[in-house]
């Protein structure tokens, strides 16, 4: 906040708080210059807003993560490291819980800011097992929902489809254990058309063009997204901004489940190619086209009923299937992932909610789906407003200021449009799905016309004066949302509301799910219900559910197009919000954060205040002038009403501190000429030191060259004498001579029992303690090698010891094979369960050039072999086979023995190559 108001000029302002005028102008001209310096992010208080520069900057790295870890939220410049910090430690410190809104039009960056703060919490958080199991899942699974719920739309290649709130839960200490996804209103429609521009969801085209070639075999699929109905709707089947062989790999390897999976989303493709054909009595005919047969109609166990459909009857019968399978695959997906993040601890938990969701939506033509996204924003909208009033007031209260009343707008009376019961829009689609008779989108748009009429936020063409009629179709309708007029098409509206399977098919359903592959998948149950667009109660049950608290992030997207930005600042509620932040008072701090910074500014209070530090505050307002209606005191914090006021002081702040540093030089240059004195007479006293020392170090010198003298003499006098009995000249030599020979021994003693000749020389004074001294040091080596040799290897020897005893002296290879360890050739033998005297002796072998197994004929096979076991002591070694014996040839190649029977034995070489024996 303070390094705003210090480069304000330069950089705009931080905090949108602090504006001098909270007008659109204003607000915009401040973010246009700070996004041309590449600062994205500005506060509106605790609310984080950020433009899309569309490109790299270097403020994601881990640098700037633990400059933002553990430090106060308007400390250092906005940031979403500092809203994901501050919900973070909030929710500690609080032990209750928190969420981010992360909301914006298509393509603003929603989903890569969750990443962001998903990383954030990665190194942020205690680094436990647990956390970097949560953290690796939820980021892995990102390519795999974004697969099977993205989709590229006239905005955005990669646009998210569905809505999604992800939750890290938390334990008392901050550790994270556990985790959870919620998905909420996938937009199923796409499955089966598209608009011009658009495409299918990623899945399909990453399976046609990029699946192996044997995988599309099975799936009966070719290799060209053309080939479809379901991917060709848009008319931009393959886009070159997307490469979908690349995308089918990170999929592919982020999958465990694999060929179920895409069987079923093969089957979808399938089911969009099925064609019908009329009959004479225009009912709905199956046309024998190459696609039924990969919908496994042998697999449906159930009796043929045959129900007349029309055309158009059989076409939406077949597209609420496909986007039924396609529904629950979907949410079937999303449990999978949500299973592996489980957490298993009843115990109390705190978590982090990340609500990843659509921002408001005009398209030329709005549909059932803009209705339902845009009620959510409306909701959303009215939420968060609340919410921060709600806030204000709480923080007016505990600090004992009064609370003025805020005009905003309240678009309560448009939430009441859309779900009040009875006679919200909601409710007449409802009733109007559930009535008997021929009731259609426009019966529905009737019933509305009846019910609210007079609605100021509602028109339609029947209602709209003859101005306004000119830019309404009959089919439309128009709301006045708090963003601004949307127009609606009722086209479609019963069907999506319904999204019916007929019974019958439902029927088909359950009795082919214990063989097709869906069975394998646990969607059994869940495809037998139908799936219903249902906002309300999705996102009712996820408010009740949490302490909500307004750590808001909105996503701005653009290369700051003034039109476009205005725009989403408006329907994004920027405004509304800022009037609301603003309707009391722009600055509010605690005393000690308060009176540090100013201190200077008042003499009372520099260099130190003993006191209270809300009595140094008011002694500080006091000195600079400020009016009563400028600011309140409360009981922890200072409020300032105007941003001019804090501007003024922050002004004086600077000069005050460039005075401070004029005298500050003065002080420096009076301080050095005190040091330079000292450390002159510290020099003189080092040098007198110096000179004592010197002396005392001379005097032990000269006496240790005396005594190293005397040493070197007697040293000399026992050489010379070395070979005469034991005197006083040479006991000292003949003591060094042992204790030296005794070292070079120590540090060269022989490492194995087979080194015979590296033991040390001894002198003459040493020679019989040398030869004690060698045979203990053998004697200890053959100890330890017969202690260390494993079972193994004893028995290795004692079969050379057998060895020595049968072959030594007499057969001529015997010394060549003495220092060869045996090799263990595990012989196993086989043999049929058939009349035949085949015996198989399984060899290992190593060697490709060696023969392999040895296959031999014995008229006496029962006597041979037990007596074989016998000496062998190894019954076990004796297989009885059936059929077939496998058999190594050479090490590497193998053939087999197949045996059967006959009129007469034979054993002959099939033309399999195997070696058949006929008994």
């Amino acid at each position: 906040m303070e390094g705003a108001l210090t480069a304000r000029d330069r950089v705009g302002i931080q905090d949108f708080v602090l504006l001098d005028e909270t007008t659109e102008t204003a607000f915009l001209s401040n973010l246009n210059k700070r996004f041309s310096k590449d600062l994205i992010y500005t506060y509106i208080g605790t609310l984080l807003v950020s433009v899309n520069p569309y490109k790299e900057l270097d403020i994601y790295n881990r640098k700037q993560m633990d400059i933002y870890m553990g430090v106060n939220f308007f400390e250092l410049p906005p940031h979403i490291y500092a809203l994901a910090d501050n919900a973070y430690h909030t929710m500690l410190t609080e032990f209750n819980n928190h969420f981010i809104l992360i909301s914006g039009e298509s393509g603003a960056g929603k989903t890569e800011a969750s990443k962001k703060i998903l990383q954030y919490y990665a190194i942020s958080c205690p680094s436990t097992t647990l956390l970097n199991t949560v953290r690796d899942k939820m980021l892995k699974s990102n390519p795999v929902l974004e697969a099977f719920g993205n989709a590229k739309t006239l905005k955005n290649d990669n646009s998210s489809r569905f809505g999604k709130y992800m939750d890290i839960q938390f334990d008392s200490q901050g550790d994270a254990v556990g985790g959870h996804i919620l998905n909420y209103l996938l937009e199923k429609s796409r499955v089966v058309h598209q608009n011009h521009g658009e495409r299918n969801f990623h899945i399909f085209y990453q399976l046609v063009e990029g699946g192996e070639d044997d995988l599309l075999h099975q799936l009966g699929l070719e290799r060209d997204s053309l080939h479809y109905n379901y991917l060709t709707q848009g008319e931009c089947a393959i886009v070159f901004s997307i490469n979908d062989k690349n995308d089918w790999k990170t999929v592919k390897n982020a999958l465990q489940v694999i060929d179920h999976l895409f069987g079923i989303v093969a089957s979808v493709l399938h089911l969009g190619n099925v064609q019908f054909d009329s009959d004479s009595k225009g009912q709905a005919l199956l046309n024998n086209n190459a696609e039924t047969k990969y919908l496994n109609p042998t697999k449906i166990r159930c009796k043929r009923v045959k129900i007349p459909f029309t055309i158009d009857h059989a076409i939406y019968a077949r597209d609420a299937l496909a986007k039924a399978i396609y529904g629950l695959t979907f949410t079937w997906l999303v449990n999978r992932i949500n299973g592996s993040m489980e957490n298993k601890d009843s115990s109390r938990k705190t978590v982090i909610g990340l609500l990843d969701i659509y921002g408001f939506e005009v398209f030329y033509v709005n549909s059932f789906e803009q209705f339902c996204i845009n009620y959510c924003n409306e909701k959303l909208q009215q939420l968060f407003i609340q919410l921060t009033l709600k806030a204000e007031q709480e923080e007016y209260e505990a600090e004992n200021i009064e609370w003025e009343p805020v005009q905003f707008f309240n678009n309560k009376i448009i939430c009441d449009l859309v779900e009040e019961k009875h006679r919200g829009i909601i409710s007449i689609l409802d009733e109007e799905c559930l009535r008997p008779g021929d009731a259609t989108d426009l019966t529905f748009l009737e019933r509305l016309e009846e019910k609210m009429g007079n609605h100021p936020h509602f028109v339609t063409h029947k209602l709209a004066d003859k101005m306004t009629r000119k830019t309404l179709e009959r089919g439309d309708f128009r709301l006045l949302h708090y963003a601004g007029e949307v127009t609606y098409c009722v086209v479609g509206f019963l069907d999506k509301n319904n999204d019916l399977l007929y019974r019958n098919i439902k029927d088909v359903i359950n009795s082919s799910l214990t063989v097709s592959s869906l069975s394998h998948m646990d969607l059994t149950d869940e495809l037998l219900g139908i799936m219903t667009l249902m906002l309300c109660p999705c996102f009712g049950n996820m408010m009740e559910s949490f302490e909500f608290h307004p750590f808001l992030g909105h996503i701005i997207t653009g290369q700051f197009d003034e039109a476009l930005i205005r725009h989403q600042v408006k329907y994004l509620g920027l405004m509304e919000h800022l009037r609301v932040r603003r309707a009391g008072f722009a600055y509010r701090r605690k005393y000690e954060v308060f009176l540090k910074r100013y201190k200077p500014l008042c003499p009372a209070t520099w260099p130190h205040w003993r006191g209270m530090p809300a009595d140094g505050v008011e002694e500080l307002v006091q000195h600079l002038g400020y009016l009563p209606n400028e600011y309140k005191m409360g009981r922890t914090k200072i409020f300032i009403r105007h941003p001019r006021t804090l501007y003024a002081t922050e002004d004086a702040y600077e000069k005050c501190k460039h005075e401070l540093g004029e005298s500050t030089r003065l002080q420096a240059k009076y301080k050095g000429y005190k040091a330079k004195g000292e450390f002159r007479k510290q020099k003189e006293a080092a040098t007198k030191i110096e000179t004592c020392w010197r002396g005392v170090q001379a005097r032990k010198e000269r006496e240790r060259r005396a005594w190293a003298v005397k040493v070197i003499k007697r040293f000399i006098k026992g050489y010379m004498t070395r070979g005469q009995a034991k005197t006083t000249d040479n006991s000292e030599y003949l003591a060094f001579v042992r204790q030296n020979y005794l070292n070079r021994l120590k540090e060269k003693l022989p490492k194995t029992v087979l080194d015979k000749t590296s033991w040390q020389a001894p002198p003459a004074v040493l020679a019989e303690t040398s030869e004690i001294l060698r045979k203990l040091h053998y004697r200890l080596m053959v100890r330890k090698y017969v202690r260390g040799i494993a079972p193994q290897k004893k028995a290795q020897l004692q079969l050379k010891l057998v060895t020595s005893s049968i072959f030594k002296g007499k057969k001529d290879t015997y010394p060549h094979s003495v220092a060869q360890p045996f090799v263990d050739t595990r012989i196993s033998i086989s043999v049929s369960n058939l009349t035949d005297g085949m015996i198989v002796f399984h060899i290992t072998c190593e060697d490709p050039k060696e023969k392999g197994d040895l296959v031999m004929q014995c008229d006496h096979l029962f006597e041979f072999l037990t007596k074989l076991s016998v000496i062998a002591n190894k019954q076990s070694a004796i297989k009885v086979v059936q059929g077939s014996i496998k058999i190594e040839i050479q090490a590497g190649k193998e053939s087999a023995v197949d045996f059967s029977t006959g009129q007469e034995p034979m054993v002959y070489k099939a033309k399999n190559g195997h070696l058949m024996v006929v008994s």
